[in-house]
């Protein structure tokens, strides 16, 4: 009788964990039919107030891509050809034509990526790092949006303790981070959340990563 009472429930976790592996590859449909083997990365737009972080966000992102098995164009010869066709500002660029920017470059798709957060906030006895990303993957055939994203990472060190001696301690320490933050390991990590979490919301292995499982 108690097998009969779970049955019904048994059903309806069943259907609803189908449903949620469906709508999770739904996400990258588009992204599999066009089976891109070739991505651009374009210059970051920065939305933060920290000047460097759209050139250390652009050197992060290359080589992680490249692992999930695409070619990706070298971003410094990137970077030289867009100037020299009048393209220099980032957000210039994430508003011209994704066709265009591709035919340059012979390009499959093209990848966006824009900063959210690139910031460091002091609070007393610790410092909170946190970087938030767009992502955004365009076909360099039709322009249509093939795949995108965002993940943020938050780093706040846990205080010390130890009474008024750890309190100063963990104030020095925080004064520091704020004064020169690592955001490259973070970095690192908002990239890995958003490429590898597959099936999910992540990208789905390219062509030149067939010994791996996708």
């Amino acid at each position: 009788m108690r097998r009969l009472r779970l049955l019904p429930l048994l059903i309806v976790l069943a259907i609803a964990s189908g449903c949620a592996t469906h709508h999770n590859m739904s996400k990258q449909e588009k992204f599999l039919e066009a089976a891109p083997r070739s991505i651009l990365i374009v210059p970051v737009v920065n939305k933060s107030v920290d000047v460097t972080a759209a050139d250390y966000m652009l050197s992060t992102i290359t080589i992680p891509l490249a692992e999930r098995g695409y070619y990706v164009f070298p971003i410094n010869a990137v970077k030289r050809v867009l100037e020299d066709d009048g393209l220099s500002d980032s957000s210039m660029v994430h508003s011209a034509s994704t066709v265009k920017l591709a035919s340059l470059f012979g390009a499959d798709a093209v990848l966006y990526v824009s900063i959210n957060q690139w910031d460091a906030k002091y609070m007393v006895t610790t410092t909170q790092v946190t970087v938030g990303i767009n992502y955004q993957i365009r076909s360099g055939k039709t322009g249509e949006v093939l795949w995108k994203n965002s993940e943020k990472v938050v780093y706040a060190p846990k205080s010390t303790g130890g009474g008024l001696p750890g309190l100063i301690v963990g104030a020095i320490k925080a004064a520091v981070t704020k004064a020169a933050p690592n955001y490259m390991p973070l970095a690192h990590q908002v990239n890995d959340k958003a490429l590898n979490m597959y099936p999910g919301s992540g990208l789905p292995l390219g062509p030149y990563a067939q010994d791996q499982v996708r």
